[in-house]
């Protein structure tokens, strides 16, 4: 991440003081962001700010610089610690709008869907663990898990850390979404790093990629249930064992791949040590209706309905969420955390100040992932 990106001053700084900013693109000032988009032709007709933090997504609007050459959007900083966004040009004599990263701020953030760009707010910092990070992807092997329950193979990539040896038992993270995980959150190079420096023993991490279509087969699906427990973790197990016990494999995902990853481990509770679960899609009748589009909502809103009426497990592992303090999802992740707590599960929900994004799963990493996994797995216990 390039330095002074963006450079921005605290309330602290005094609200007299004029902002500090990169040569063009938001500033920031107390309490106030401020957008520009510098349109010295009259090329465009409309300006729109995309984000995640408040609904409508696709708005508001810019507002035209009086005899200037910018549209200009002045909006209280939202609570969070950093904001992604998009902006959604309309050009004059054209048709429909086209939504770009902001050409005036360098500052960007990988996704499943492309780039967006960034504006960190006072305060904010990367972890300290993504200097010089290698994705890891190089050393991963490419899995495709055929199975009986789908009809299709279930795709992924198979990562083992310095100091696993082939065929002998080491620790099993398996991640719902692995490779977006790895590519956009940087789990190998938090994973590998933890390992270097003696918080983690040697492991392996299984990134597994749902079949398509992603929706159907996360959307607590009976079937992706059993291929998973009945088909891939069997073969998982026999090209990468573990140690003796549920405790040596941990699940997480995030999303709808956090629901599906918690649908797995109710199916069948001794399929996973411990569950890290990030900004799931616990979809509810009550809370969740701007959902209610999507072919996931019936099967999801079902199964949590189940989840909070409980009973849980007998044995319930030990249970982490993370959610952004601005995602629509942070109501019925505050209302699973209380309901597992409720069946005696141990369960933690760590809030964090961003949305439904990549790098907000990253932050999260270190320490809550860590912890999490130290606990389950301390170096000195391999059997």
């Amino acid at each position: 991440m390039l330095p002074d990106k963006l450079a921005t001053m605290s309330e602290a700084d005094g609200g007299g003081a004029p902002p500090v900013a990169a040569p063009a693109g938001p500033t920031v000032r107390g309490a106030q962001v401020t957008f520009r988009v510098a349109d010295p032709g009259w090329e465009l007709q409309e300006v729109h700010l995309c984000q995640e933090l408040w609904r409508p997504h696709d708005g508001p609007a810019f507002s035209r610089v009086p005899a200037g050459d910018a549209w200009t959007l002045e909006l209280p900083r939202p609570p969070v610690d950093r904001m992604e966004y998009q902006l959604r040009l309309r050009r004059t004599g054209t048709g429909a709008p086209v939504v770009v990263c902001d050409p005036a701020n360098p500052l960007r953030a990988p996704g499943a869907f492309g780039e967006k760009s960034v504006v960190e707010f006072p305060g904010y910092r990367p972890p300290a663990w993504l200097r010089g990070a290698d994705p890891g992807l190089d050393a991963a092997m490419r899995l495709a898990v055929p199975s009986r329950a789908l009809g299709c193979a279930v795709p992924g990539l198979l990562w083992s850390s310095p100091g696993v040896r082939q065929g002998l038992p080491a620790p099993l993270l398996l991640a719902h979404d692995g490779p977006e995980y790895a590519r956009f959150s940087l789990l190998l190079a938090l994973l590998a790093g933890a390992v270097a420096d003696g918080r983690l023993p040697p492991l392996r991490a299984a990134l597994l990629a749902p079949p398509p279509p992603r929706d159907e087969h996360y959307a607590a699906s009976p079937a992706y249930a059993r291929a998973l427990v009945s088909d891939v973790l069997p073969a998982l197990e026999a090209l990468a064992p573990s140690p003796r016990g549920r405790r040596w494999r941990v699940g997480m995902g995030t999303s709808l791949g956090a629901l599906a990853l918690l649908h797995v481990h109710r199916t069948a509770p001794d399929a996973f040590g411990a569950v890290f679960l990030q900004s799931g899609s616990f979809f509810q009748e009550h809370l969740d209706g701007q959902e209610s589009w999507r072919s996931a909502f019936a099967p999801v809103s079902a199964f949590v309905a189940g989840v909070l009426a409980g009973p849980g497990p007998a044995e319930p592992p030990p249970v982490t969420l993370t959610c952004g303090t601005a995602e629509e999802n942070l109501a019925n992740n505050r209302a699973v955390r209380d309901a597992l707590r409720a069946q005696g599960y141990r369960v933690r929900l760590a809030e964090v100040g961003d949305a439904h994004n990549w790098t907000a799963w990253r932050d999260a990493f270190d320490s809550y992932l860590l912890d999490l996994l130290r606990e389950v797995w301390p170096c000195d216990a391999i059997t």
